[in-house]
């Protein structure tokens, strides 16, 4: 455990527990915002603020096992403590005692062996990717996402990646569920529906941010796994049930908010009605493979709604998915967009293309097709630049797809390995959302000029889904993309 208490004159005026913050709804704040480096603990300012405490104060930072809350800091984190306290330039005398890191780091990894790589998550990919709520942040850095996936994915649990968890669904990527709940601005006295329970990990998430969590799952077996997961890890505040998504929950109506984890082709009136007046709805709409995640605001009974980005889901179902007027192709794949001349209103982000990293579409007076292009850029080695586009493809009807591109670079080197190097990749999924096959395309370096690009790639015939994905991928450098085309080339005799 880990706290800091505020002395002035020997007189205790306030004392923080972190992990307080991290497992209740304390939201009180001392006299002085305090933050700790970029895991930012605490939602004011960073920890130089304490140069507004006034002379004769003193900030003591003492830690203690952390077993009996279950809860894992990492040792990265003590040591930002550490230099942190010793570089800052206070008006207060701050003393930092860090007792027993060495024991407290061995019963740490014994407690919770893949706290590490959850930090390094929310670091990475959480705060790194502009995730900004301290809330937010601190419960994506508490929630233990590898028990909420299959014990075979479990090596992937802290990867910011979607993962296949059975019924034909997936458990969406830590960055994507940081987001969405971002967007929420979920409250401590709220109580929230959550249409899509799945492995129940974006409740968990909530569930130490608001007063109750209301989650409703279509698949049974799913919604019961789930049921059981939250209890044994002690959700308290979290209620599921299995039922239609579709219908909401009007027992338990009205909700102040509202999040769906699957992508309906429009929204359903019955949660239209049983959103509070004045509360938010977050949810993707649209068709299969090509959706917007909308925040809705309820005003005067009607819905208010403002574009968020591109996203990707899986379809919310039943009655849903049987009021579903347009029907994927998945014989015929193509890519939407790829010229980048279509961009989301007043921003830079490129229509159908989604989870953007560094990324941006720019006015280009050359580009091979139109006007603009998609611009990839990345300073640091390991940090990646891509967008990624999700399309429907039959394995049993098609044999092989075409990619086209153009493409040109300015000083593009390749990151800290040879796999940290930009590419054209595309992951083929089952119907089950199983990966079932991969490919990475390109070995491109240093600065060069428009090149056209051609790749024939072979679809397994279990693909029913694939996922595109352009970008430097952790090389460093600047990149242009477009005119990016996806044909089938080649097909199976139908069964």
């Amino acid at each position: 455990m880990i706290y800091i208490s505020i002395h002035r004159n020997g007189e205790s005026v306030a004392v923080w527990w972190l992990l307080a913050r991290f497992l209740t709804h304390v939201d009180e704040q001392p006299p002085w915002g305090i933050g700790l480096n970029s895991y930012h603990l605490y939602p004011h300012r960073p920890l130089d603020a304490l140069s507004d405490c006034p002379a004769g104060c003193t900030a003591n930072v003492r830690l203690s096992s952390p077993l009996s809350l279950g809860f894992a800091t990492s040792r990265t984190l003590l040591q930002r403590i550490a230099l942190n306290s010793m570089i800052h330039s206070f008006n207060a005398n701050v003393c930092i005692s860090l007792f027993l890191v060495g024991v407290i780091w061995s019963e740490i990894q014994a407690a919770d062996p893949l706290a590490a790589a959850r930090a390094r998550l929310v670091d990475n990919d959480i705060i790194g990717a502009g995730i900004r709520n301290s809330r937010v942040i601190a419960a994506m850095q508490r929630t233990p996402r590898h028990r909420f996936v299959p014990s075979t994915q479990r090596n992937k649990a802290y990867l910011d990646m979607s993962l296949p968890i059975g019924g034909r669904q997936t458990i969406s990527p830590p960055y994507i569920v940081a987001f969405m709940t971002e967007q929420l601005d979920p409250q401590p006295h709220e109580k929230v529906l959550e249409i899509g329970t799945g492995s129940g990990y974006q409740a968990a998430v909530l569930s130490g941010l608001v007063a109750d969590v209301y989650s409703i799952e279509i698949v049974k077996e799913l919604g019961r796994k789930a049921a059981r997961t939250l209890r044994r890890l002690g959700y308290e505040n979290v209620h599921t049930r299995i039922g239609d998504g579709y219908e909401g929950w009007p027992e338990q109506a009205p909700f102040d908010k509202i999040i769906c984890t699957c992508s309906p082709e429009r929204v359903p009136m019955p949660l239209v009605e049983q959103l509070a007046e004045g509360g938010l709805m977050i949810v993707p709409v649209g068709e299969r493979f090509q959706q917007t995640l909308w925040r809705f605001t309820k005003v005067d009974g009607e819905l208010r709604r403002e574009n968020l980005q591109a996203t990707f889901f899986v379809p919310m179902t039943g009655r849903a998915e049987e009021e579903r007027q347009v029907k994927p192709d998945l014989t015929h794949p193509s890519l939407v967009n790829g010229s980048f001349e279509d961009t989301s209103s007043d921003s830079d982000m490129p229509r159908g293309w989604y989870y953007i990293r560094q990324g941006r579409v720019v006015d280009v007076s050359n580009a091979p097709a139109g006007s603009k292009a998609l611009e990839l850029s990345s300073t640091t080695a390991g940090l990646s630049a891509h967008v990624m586009q999700a399309i429907g493809v039959d394995g049993r009807r098609v044999r092989e797809i075409e990619i086209t591109y153009s493409m040109r670079g300015n000083r593009v080197r390749y990151g800290r390995s040879s796999t940290e190097r930009p590419g054209i990749l595309i992951e083929f999924y089952d119907a089950k959302r199983a990966p079932v096959g991969f490919e990475r395309k390109g070995n491109w370096s240093g600065t060069f000029g428009w090149t056209n690009g051609q790749l024939r790639i072979r679809v397994p015939a279990q693909s029913r889904l694939a996922v595109i994905g352009v970008g430097l991928f952790g090389a460093t450098g600047r990149a242009w993309f477009d005119e990016i085309a996806v044909r089938s080339t080649s097909m199976r005799k139908a069964e």
